[in-house]
């Protein structure tokens, strides 16, 4: 079997595997940033698999790495994306797939957001939806109906006449004249008091005391200390920085939110996607205020609507009636699991942050977002000036 573990010298043609599926390619840098991930060599893991029949990639499947934290117990949990079988490798998918699903020293290996076609896909290599009760929600809130009906629209016409694609190029991009830190700030206003932006994430910081409690609570959960925080924050490619939210209860961050711009085609308006949105006790209070003021903030960032793309009961019953206000997109089974004996019940609900959102996004045109720069956070009010 052709099959073998990506290469560095495989990332030309893994883009241009992208390429053919009009899926965002990475630079250099980028593919650097991506492959330095500390948690992959931690257990020696590749960055993927590909088929090569000796003429180099000819399908890929990407394996992102992350530790995950149980009481003081370091686990790893391995995400699969960006599965490309062009029709020339057509049943290629199944080795891909098992090699991931193989692969020893995680005690989860899962996608969070696969595709209706691909979803039963799955389920034939030992994968099951999970969460049980949650795997097929996605919380849509939309801010501009406008441009969603009409990126809609033009979707419909681009599927019944695909050639007009090329000729119809990114459209819906935020224009840059309307894209500036005077809106940002004046929508920064108008947060809540207990929710500041661009918190410190520094070893000493406010941010990593809240890291140090989340983590103590002793959930299954994914490494969010400052240290994998700046650097999941700090992805070459991004063409806008990404958004993140702080939610202060006398003092201390007791929650905490990131949000990136995604485009996820040249015909759709831009969406501000929620990466992590989490809270010590999952708290509905900082839950609520976070979510309510990504929202807020959507519009001067050019967003037509906000997105969680994986959402558990759990995170679901703490933001109570914004969830219900919320569209349900999909509705297949996104989200599919293959645990390590034992582990299945060891209460991991995943979000966002686990899976392969933020890095896999489609950016902002880089002309259109040009003048689209997050100011800088206005100085914290005199209410959150306290420090735990």
């Amino acid at each position: 079997m052709p099959l073998r573990p990506l290469h560095a010298s495989d990332l030309d043609a893994v883009n241009r595997l992208h390429r053919s599926v009009w899926w965002p390619e990475r630079s250099a840098a980028g593919w650097r940033w991506l492959t330095a991930n500390p948690a992959a060599s931690e257990i020696d893991a590749p960055h993927g698999w590909v088929i090569d029949h000796g003429r180099g990639a000819e399908a890929v499947v990407g394996n992102f790495i992350q530790r995950f934290w149980l009481n003081d117990r370091a686990l790893f949990g391995a995400t699969g994306y960006s599965i490309v079988v062009p029709p020339a490798q057509r049943g290629r998918s199944r080795a891909l797939i098992d090699a991931f699903v193989n692969q020893p020293g995680c005690f989860a290996r899962y996608t969070l957001n696969a595709n209706a076609r691909s979803s039963p896909l799955y389920r034939r290599h030992g994968m099951i939806p999970w969460p049980p009760e949650a795997h097929a929600v996605k919380l849509a809130w939309v801010i501009d109906p406008v441009a969603c009906l009409y990126g809609r629209a033009l979707r419909g016409v681009v599927d019944r006449a695909p050639t007009l694609a090329r000729l119809l190029g990114e459209q819906l991009s935020p224009l840059p004249r309307l894209l500036n830190g005077r809106a940002l700030r004046q929508a920064e206003r108008r947060l809540p008091a207990s929710v500041t932006r661009s918190p410190d994430l520094s070893e000493r910081s406010d941010y990593a005391r809240f890291w140090q409690v989340l983590r103590a609570e002793g959930r299954l959960t994914a490494d969010r200390s400052p240290a994998i925080m700046r650097w999941r924050l700090s992805d070459p490619d991004l063409t806008v920085p990404p958004l993140t939210l702080a939610y202060r209860d006398e003092g201390r961050i007791t929650g905490f939110a990131v949000a990136m711009l995604n485009k996820q085609t040249p015909l759709e308006p831009p969406t501000l996607e929620i990466i992590d949105l989490i809270a010590l006790k999952n708290d509905a209070r900082a839950i609520q205020a976070l979510c309510e003021s990504l929202r807020r903030l959507a519009p001067p960032l050019g967003a037509a609507k906000v997105r969680l793309q994986v959402a558990s009961s759990e995170l679901q019953r703490a933001l109570g009636r914004q969830a219900d206000r919320a569209r349900r997109e999909g509705g297949w089974g996104h989200c599919h699991v293959a645990f390590d004996a034992g582990m299945q019940d060891a209460g991991w609900r995943p979000t966002p942050y686990d899976g392969d959102y933020s890095f896999c996004l489609r950016p902002l045109p880089a002309r259109a977002s040009a003048a689209l720069r997050l100011a800088p956070s206005s100085a914290p009010r005199r209410a959150m000036e306290a420090r735990a």
